[in-house]
């Protein structure tokens, strides 16, 4: 059943029903794709979840009119010190601001620094439907107000507002991202191929799989409440790049190696689907399985990316095994060109760079396993130098944008903590009560008297620091500590310090639930898949120490090469699916080959021959994902450059270290115990350990 379904997309008349189906399905996902920004929620406040005391107090604060508003902090500065002229203009930008739409209240201030040097003032924005969209307007908005007739005097927008407009900037370069990630693909392909044509007929593939994939969210962010961020958006556009491009590889290096074989290229088509499928098919299942379990998470943002990524899989995984191959067998032999596959040809077999590694493990398997093993250990200890806590907001930039200039203004001729205080409602009887204890927390400054409206109440409390540092996190927890035991106040904190709180709490015990539920998972679909018990144990035991190296690595990176202040706190939970799924992505293209040798070969000669057969193609693949990867280092976001970098490096390192050499080492050390307890494992070794040549087809690839 599987050979006939296999050779529907490349039939002589299947093929051109393929193409145009996937045209009738672009054509409104096209204009679907493009209305993906407009249903994000980019604000962190709407990737808690409802049961969160932050979230709570903005339900319960909506009768203040704070619930929905961010502050937008102005601080203008003149180093000599600021004139009367410059407080003039101050008094008439805070007028001015008024007019601008989603402004609330009434300005406070401008209020000058002591030092004399700079202007305060805080303006309440109310956050609509339009989330952080809406709030960049109003920042652009104050921005041209505040810069016109300066004089030279400077002006900056900081607090929450600041952050919110300059991230939705930072995330508005996913145009250029794409564009940067197709080019590294075409580069990398160019390479691989060697051919001016054969590139683009996989890239036409992934777009059309993108368009397709943002659609289908689209769809299911605005009619069934899947939270979809811009964070989503890049990692998708990565993602479906660099997993789709992976299957192109695959499947390309088989339909050569059949184009040798076969005259007619529909039936070697339909042979290198039926061949090489199965292992498509369950590296994109694991891939996207491990990716849908993320829906486990507490944390919208975490829990929208699962499916939303898996989307991305699978429509790349149809497009691949459906649009490309139709396109491939219409395109012809030519595609190929300069050195186009004939049949009846050979190819004279030669030792390949793998055939030689192979070779060299083969003297001393257990030697290099072991020693392999104890380099991933050392270089995984650097993850004890991770700070996954969550980042400043003037933190979260590789550069400095407005937002972080003024923040350093701020903190250097204000309280820090001023303009952005935590919000705290409680029932009206127990008001002085609760302003009375938040008083005597270490870290608050200032508490306001309670408003009281019908039966609730709210007090406003001033931090001393800034409201995204680790000290004023720690400020907000002893408040919670303090309030909640006050008897019947039934006391909440919310507040921009508060969210922070939470989204990191959340994110912690997001990775204590999903990381062991991802690994039970993927062990059994490899052990479905492998039908053992042992060589599943050994690759996820290789993926995982892959994993902690890469961490490690990357840890060390961060703090003395990039100079990051640290890391977001959902940061291991991602990187752990990402690397833990697509390195084991690399081990079933592996071992799936390993065992279909097993049958002609054993155990042993079959690891050389699967590492001979696919080092190649592997290597590209891997070359291509981790370069779609780095690529999100174009982002000015320390969020994305992290991400970008570890799955990078850890893509690199499970492709050339633990797939080729320690995968393989165990192989041959372990022998036909891989298999146990299924058929395999009886069947004994009994060809030479040694591989000569590369087969043919596949020295074209990598």
């Amino acid at each position: 059943m599987f050979r006939r379904l296999a050779s529907l997309p490349s039939g002589r008349v299947a093929k051109w029903i393929v193409v145009a189906v996937w045209l009738v399905v672009l054509i409104p996902a096209g204009a679907l794709a493009g209305k993906l920004s407009d249903v994000q929620q980019n604000d962190n406040s709407a990737w808690l979840p409802s049961s969160s005391e932050s979230t709570e107090v903005v339900d319960r604060a909506a009768a203040f009119q704070t619930g929905d508003t961010l502050p937008a902090i102005v601080i203008y500065d003149r180093p000599e010190g600021v004139t009367p002229a410059d407080m003039d203009k101050a008094k008439a930008d805070a007028q001015a601001f008024k007019g601008i739409t989603n402004v609330v209240g009434e300005p406070q201030g401008p209020v000058m620094s002591q030092d004399g040097k700079a202007i305060q003032t805080v303006v309440q924005v109310f956050k609509d439907k339009s989330g952080w969209d809406g709030l960049g307007k109003v920042v652009d908005s104050m921005t041209d107000i505040g810069t016109a007739d300066a004089d030279g005097l400077g002006f900056h927008v900081t607090g929450a507002a600041g952050y919110a407009s300059d991230s939705i900037k930072g995330f508005s370069s996913g145009g250029s991202l794409t564009m940067i990630t197709g080019l590294v693909v075409i580069v990398i392909l160019l390479f691989t191929y060697r051919s001016p044509f054969l590139p683009l007929v996989p890239l036409i593939t992934v777009g059309g799989a993108l368009v397709a994939a943002e659609a289908v969210i689209y769809l299911l962010a605005k009619n069934a409440g899947l939270t979809v961020n811009n964070q989503t958006s890049f990692i998708l556009t990565v993602l479906v790049f660099g997993a789709a491009t992976d299957y192109a590889l695959l499947l390309t290096s088989r339909y050569r190696e059949e184009l040798l074989r076969h005259e007619d290229r529909h039936d070697a088509m339909a042979e290198a689907l039926h061949r090489s499928g199965p292992a498509i098919i369950a590296s994109a299942a694991t891939v996207a399985i491990s990716l849908m379990l993320l829906m486990l998470a507490s944390l919208n943002s975490t829990k929208g990316m699962g499916p939303a990524s898996a989307i991305g899989i699978v429509v790349g995984l149809l497009a691949m095994i459906t649009l490309f191959p139709a396109l491939m067998v219409i395109f012809g032999r030519w595609v190929f060109w300069p050195v186009k596959p004939a049949y009846g040809s050979t190819v004279a077999a030669k030792v390949s760079v793998w055939t030689r590694i192979g070779n060299r493990i083969s003297g001393r398997p257990r030697l290099v396993w072991i020693s392999t093993a104890l380099v991933l250990g050392v270089m995984a200890l650097g993850a004890l130098g991770l700070k996954a806590d969550g980042l400043s907001n003037s933190d979260q930039f590789t550069n400095k944008p407005q937002m972080a200039v003024g923040e350093e203004l701020r903190a250097a001729h204000f309280p820090s903590g001023s303009g952005d205080p935590i919000y705290v409602v409680a029932h009206a009887g127990a008001a002085e009560q609760v302003r009375t204890a938040l008083a005597d927390v270490p870290g608050i400054v200032d508490v306001s008297p309670p408003v009281v409206k019908g039966d609730e109440a709210m007090v406003v409390a001033q931090l001393a620091d800034d409201p995204t540092s680790k000290s004023s996190l720690r400020t907000v927890e002893q408040a919670r500590d303090v309030v909640h035991k006050i008897p019947s106040a039934d006391a909440q904190i919310g507040g921009s310090s508060a969210v922070l709180l939470d989204t990191q709490a959340a994110a912690a015990r997001d990775s204590k639930v999903i990381i062991p539920i991802v690994l039970v998972v993927v062990l059994l679909i490899l052990g479905l898949l492998l039908r053992a018990i042992v060589a599943p144990l050994l690759l996820m035991a290789t993926v995982v120490l892959s994993f902690g190296a890469a961490i490690g690595v990357s840890s060390l990176v961060f703090n003395h090469v990039f100079g990051f202040a640290g890391a977001e706190s959902s940061f291991p939970l991602l990187t752990f699916v990402f690397l833990v799924a697509l390195g084991i992505d690399y081990n079933i293209f592996l071992v799936t080959r390993v065992r279909e040798d097993t049958v002609r070969h054993g155990t042993r000669r079959a690891a050389l021959t699967g590492l001979t057969a696919t080092g190649g193609v592997i290597t590209s693949a891997g070359l291509v994902l981790a370069g779609t990867f780095a690529a999100m280092a174009s982002l000015p976001l320390v969020f994305a450059a992290e991400l970008g970098f570890a799955v990078a490096f850890g893509v690199l390192l499970d492709t050339l270290i633990v797939r080729s050499v320690l995968v393989t080492a165990l192989t041959l050390d372990v022998g036909r115990w891989m298999w146990w307890p299924s058929k395999l494992f009886h069947r004994h070794d009994t060809e030479p350990e040694t591989a000569t040549a590369v087969e043919p087809g596949l020295e074209r690839v990598g």
